[in-house]
C-alpha cells in the first residue's frame, strides 16, 4: 500500500534521481510492507518492468545493484521476529550490520530499544535509511564503518549478509563486539560456526516481489552468543 504526502514526494524525487543513476526509468515510492505492515520504507515501484534494459544497463544494475531499494525477505522476516518478540532489543543499545533500507534497526526502535545504530558502507544505503527512520518517526544513529562504533552494544542484528561466504568471517568479529548477535539469511540454509544455533524458519518474500526461486523465501533465523552470556527473554 503506497504513503502519500507533501513530505513523502519531495523524497520521493530525491531517493529516484538517487536510483535511476543504477536502474533507468525506476521511481522510489513510499509503501507498506506484507508482512510487516507496521513499518513503510521507500522503495522501487513496484510495477517496475525490467523488460527493456540495455545489456550496460543490466551491468550497470550489477555494478550497483541499490539493494537500499528492496526489503530482501530476510530483512521482513527479522523485522518481523523483532517486532513479535520485543525482548531481544527492550531497553538495549541495538547495531543493525548492513542495515540497506534499514528496516530491521527501524524495527528494533518500534519494539523499545534504547539506542540503535545502522551501519552500511553504501552512502545511498544510509541516505535511504534516515528518510525511511524518518517516515516511521523513530531516531536512529547512522554509521558507515563497524569498526569505527566504539559505544558498547548489546546485540547485533544482521540480515541477508551471508550470501558470500567471504562474510562468514564476520561471524566472530560481530561476537568480540557484542554478546549477542541475531542473524536472518535465505541464501546460506545452514552454517556450522562456533558460538552459532539455528533458532527458528520462516517464509517472506522481497518486495518490491522479484519472482525470486521458492528456496529464497525460506529464512533461516541464527542466534550468536558469546561465553557465558545468559539467554536473552522473548
Amino acid at each position: 500500500m503506497a504513503v502519500h504526502n507533501t513530505y513523502n514526494d519531495t523524497i520521493n524525487r530525491e531517493l529516484t534521481r538517487s536510483l535511476q543513476s543504477a536502474i533507468p526509468n525506476a521511481r522510489a515510492e513510499a509503501c507498506r510492507l506484507p508482512d510487516v505492515p507496521e513499518i513503510a520504507l521507500y522503495l522501487l515501484n513496484c510495477d517496475y518492468s525490467s523488460a527493456e534494459l540495455t545489456p550496460e544497463q543490466t551491468r550497470r544494475i550489477m555494478d550497483y545493484p541499490a539493494y537500499w531499494s528492496f526489503c530482501w525477505a530476510s530483512g521482513q522476516v527479522l523485522a518481523r521476529y523483532l517486532l513479535d518478540h520485543p525482548g531481544w532489543v527492550n531497553g538495549r543499545h541495538v547495531l543493525d550490520f548492513g542495515c540497506g533500507s534499514g528496516v530491521v534497526a527501524i524495527a528494533a526502535a518500534l519494539a523499545g530499544a534504547a539506542q540503535v545504530t545502522a551501519c552500511d558502507l553504501d552512502p545511498d544505503a544510509l541516505n535511504a535509511t534516515a528518510h525511511n527512520a524518518a517516515l516511521n518517526k523513530v531516531q536512529l544513529t547512522l554509521c558507515s564503518d563497524f569498526a569505527h562504533v566504539t559505544a558498547p552494544i548489546d546485540l547485533i542484528v544482521v540480515a541477508d549478509v551471508l550470501y558470500d561466504a567471504a562474510n562468514l568471517g564476520w561471524l566472530s568479529r560481530f561476537l568480540q563486539k557484542a554478546p549477542e548477535v541475531l542473524i536472518a539469511d535465505s541464501r546460506v540454509k545452514d552454517f556450522s560456526a562456533p558460538n552459532y544455533a539455528w533458532i527458528d524458519r520462516r517464509r517472506s518474500r522481497t518486495w518490491p516481489d522479484l519472482d525470486e526461486f521458492d528456496e529464497f523465501r525460506e529464512v533461516n533465523l541464527y542466534r550468536g552468543r558469546a561465553t557465558s552470556v545468559p539467554a536473552t527473554a522473548t
